[in-house]
């Protein structure tokens, strides 16, 4: 039988459409999927109406699409990955956490959250016709309430910055771009039904939040911002989302439904090669910088490339037999494991 396991864990979606997957993601521990109408299920069964308190809606809203502690652990990760892969290419041993860290984790942490927030904004209409059981459309929280903890969020994260951190321009750029995707560069109506050029515009915007926290930590200890590494680290923390966003809206030919995908677009082939090359851009920008850190992972990080290359070409020669995106996201989090278990095989026992 079709391997058919493969789910996809919570996260925003950066190109500015709504997830085909399960409601459970990395970028977590979430409870049971939430299947879709596209996915051949009916939709899963809510209570509908508000009820109880603010804080209590909120809390189940979070449940549901932004799982707090995950989303949490996530955001650690992303931004001292960066901070710790930049320092240890630059030769940096000597680290002075404080304050300004605990800021850099809880900037990312509140700007994905802005972002779904925004995105459940942005296409509550749709949601009411084709995800009625979601939090928001199913009336089990409210627009005012979202608007609450979006300005509350917003209020707080600004004045973190504000008072703490080094490199406020970039903070600045990073919400302006975030606030502009929010409104589809004011260009909806062109944006929308346009697949590929809703991931050139709302895609980016995780490589503006990786040089937030490049340049915070370039800014900290001195560095300089415009070399070979941060360009590398940028792209390296930039790809995994740009090849799950586009992996995860490939499907086999008879499994295409309304719902526009990628493979419905380009072809499922073009699209699969497409990640393809992606990931092989990917893994050499991963090895150049690990390199100078650990290099048992350098032989870690070609094994697992190699496997998913392999995936790939199974996939290429019979769509039917799997989803692809379940495997795009073993063979993501096994890369940013081996990244991270670098780091901190380095911190503790040097270069080996």
């Amino acid at each position: 039988m079709a391997d058919r396991s493969d789910t996809a864990p919570p996260r925003t979606d950066a190109d500015g459409g709504r997830s085909d997957t399960a409601m459970r993601r990395p970028e977590d521990g979430a409870g049971p999927a939430m299947r879709r109408p596209e996915d051949g299920a009916g939709p899963a069964q809510h209570g509908s109406g508000r009820s109880g308190r603010l804080p209590g809606r909120l809390w189940a809203y979070l449940s549901e699409m932004y799982p707090v502690l995950p989303r949490l652990a996530v955001a650690a990760i992303l931004f001292f990955e960066i901070y710790f892969v930049l320092l240890l290419n630059y030769g940096v041993h000597d680290f002075h956490l404080g304050i300004q860290e605990a800021v850099g984790t809880l900037t990312v942490f509140t700007f994905l959250l802005l972002l779904r927030i925004a995105d459940d904004f942005k296409d509550y209409e749709t949601d009411r016709r084709l995800f009625p059981e979601r939090a928001l459309p199913s009336g089990r929280v409210s627009r005012r309430d979202l608007s609450l903890l979006l300005g509350v969020t917003v209020t707080v994260t600004v004045a973190a910055n504000v008072v703490f951190m080094n490199n406020l321009p970039y903070f600045v750029l990073l919400y302006v771009y975030g606030t502009l995707m929010s409104l589809w560069f004011f260009q909806r109506h062109r944006i929308q039904p346009n697949l590929l050029l809703a991931l050139v515009t709302h895609n980016p915007v995780t490589m503006v939040l990786n040089i937030y926290a490049i340049s915070f930590t370039c800014t900290k200890y001195g560095l300089d911002g415009l070399t070979l590494t941060t360009f590398l680290l940028a792209f390296t923390m930039y790809f995994p989302g740009l090849i799950w966003e586009v992996a995860r809206k490939i499907r086999a030919p008879e499994e295409e439904t309304d719902y526009t995908t990628y493979s419905k677009v380009l072809g499922y082939r073009k699209a699969t090669r497409f990640i393809l090359v992606l990931t092989l851009v990917d893994v050499v920008t991963n090895l150049l910088l690990v390199l100078r850190i650990n290099r048992v992972a350098v032989v870690a990080l070609l094994v697992n490339v190699a496997w998913i290359t392999w995936v790939f070409l199974r996939y290429l020669r019979d769509p039917s037999r799997f989803r692809l995106i379940g495997r795009v996201e073993r063979y993501t989090y096994l890369t940013e494991t081996i990244m991270v278990l670098a780091v901190a095989a380095h911190l503790a026992l040097g270069y080996r």
